[in-house]
């Protein structure tokens, strides 16, 4: 390898020069950013490439390091970079763990969604967006350059320059470096996928959907501008984490509905047939069954009897019940509560009589208590054998 600079390392040794008033870590990270960039312009000059070349579609190294502050929100040269704050690290520290926690809470939040294929999205944001709104706020009013310049990130920064200089490590860094551009398109199909599932398994999620696509748009607006503005961070870092989760989500959903997995979303029942309402349905011998009678060994019917399977799982099945303004059966719950009242439809006449000759108006009711009897057949107890031994006979 021949050790004369290349036109790069020249333009490069200028405009870190520029930039010396930053901190090293800051300055080395900006020019890790640009160096592809000038690589490929450099192999688009040609072999033999010039300074010169660079200057003339570039600028002078100068300029262009000042326009690399700009775009990275850092002072002008001269003006000295930003104070970290006068109070010390509190404030950039609670910013950046209030990212890094908002982002792992929104991780979460749809690991939990893609699995189970519902969730309560107002209560869990709620819960996310204070957090993530005192990071944000105090990013913005203290600038980045305090956030950057903590120590945990600037261990992360030289960890990350180690593992570059290294052959292996530095070759899959690289790698996926270059995967970029796909990952944020990525994230983007990954979000309207998001919502376009959660609308079909609970269609409140429809509210989500529009919001999902102006997140989808932004961060592929952002992504690529990230490396030049590390204020948006703050939108690809929690954007990424979401994206992440419910991808892992989404396989274990897929892997529950392969053999040995679960075949079932939301409350449990013995058939996953449904009604024409898309309700689930317990089935007995091919037929649908509504109601459940039960009876204690007399013949007496039982009231307040709660269904439950051998796995302690509620046997929940869709409650009807009469609306009275329509006179219709009308959809009033689930639970597993058994008997049900028998619901009734008709239609009722001018005097108010239920299924009356002269019916004109639709009409509903219910009727409580058990619409027959059960014979409870007699079970008979086997006389105990004679080999087994004898009761103790008590003694006063």
């Amino acid at each position: 390898m021949s050790d004369k600079p290349t036109a790069v390392r020249v333009y490069l040794a200028r405009v870190r020069t520029a930039l010396a008033d930053l901190p090293a870590t800051e300055v080395e990270e900006i020019l890790e950013d640009v160096r592809p960039h000038l690589a490929e312009l450099e192999a688009e000059l040609g072999e033999g490439a010039r300074v010169e070349a660079l200057i003339e579609r570039l600028g002078t190294p100068e300029s262009y390091a000042a326009e690399l502050r700009a775009s990275g929100g850092y002072p002008p040269a001269g003006e000295g970079a930003a104070p970290t704050t006068a109070a010390g690290p509190a404030k950039p520290r609670i910013a950046l763990w209030g990212l890094l926690l908002s982002a792992l809470a929104l991780a979460l939040l749809a690991f939990g969604a893609a699995t189970a294929g519902r969730v309560q999205v107002l209560a869990a944001l709620l819960l996310v967006a204070p957090v993530f709104a005192v990071s944000l706020a105090l990013m913005l009013r203290g600038g980045v350059e305090p956030v950057l310049a903590l120590p945990e990130v600037a261990w992360l920064r030289r960890a990350l320059a180690r593992g570059r200089e290294q052959d292996e490590a530095g070759k899959l860094l690289r790698y996926f470096a270059s995967l970029k551009p796909a990952w944020w398109v990525l994230c983007a199909v990954a979000l309207v996928a998001f919502g376009l599932l959660l609308m079909v398994r609970q269609r409140s999620a429809v509210l989500l959907v529009p919001f999902l696509l102006l997140v989808g748009a932004a961060i592929v607006w952002a992504g690529p501008r990230v490396r030049r503005d590390r204020r948006l961070l703050w939108l690809v870092v929690p954007v990424s984490a979401f994206v992440v989760g419910s991808v892992l989500g989404g396989i274990g959903a897929v892997a529950d509905l392969g053999p040995g997995g679960r075949t079932y979303y939301g409350p449990p029942s013995y058939s996953t047939a449904g009604d024409s309402y898309g309700n689930d349905q317990l089935t007995y011998g091919g037929r649908s069954i509504e109601n459940v009678y039960a009876f204690d060994g007399e013949g007496k019917p039982l009231t307040e009897v709660y269904l439950y399977d051998e796995d302690g799982r509620p046997i929940t099945l869709t409650r009807y019940g009469c609306e009275r303004s329509s006179g219709s059966k009308q959809k009033i719950g689930e639970d597993n509560r058994f008997p049900r009242p028998k619901i009734e439809q008709g239609v009722t006449d001018n005097q108010g009589n239920y299924n009356g000759y002269n019916g004109y108006r639709p009409a509903c009711r219910e009727e409580a208590g058990v619409p027959f009897s059960a014979a409870i057949p007699k079970v008979t107890v086997p006389p105990a054998s004679s080999s087994a031994p004898a009761s103790p006979t008590p003694t006063k």
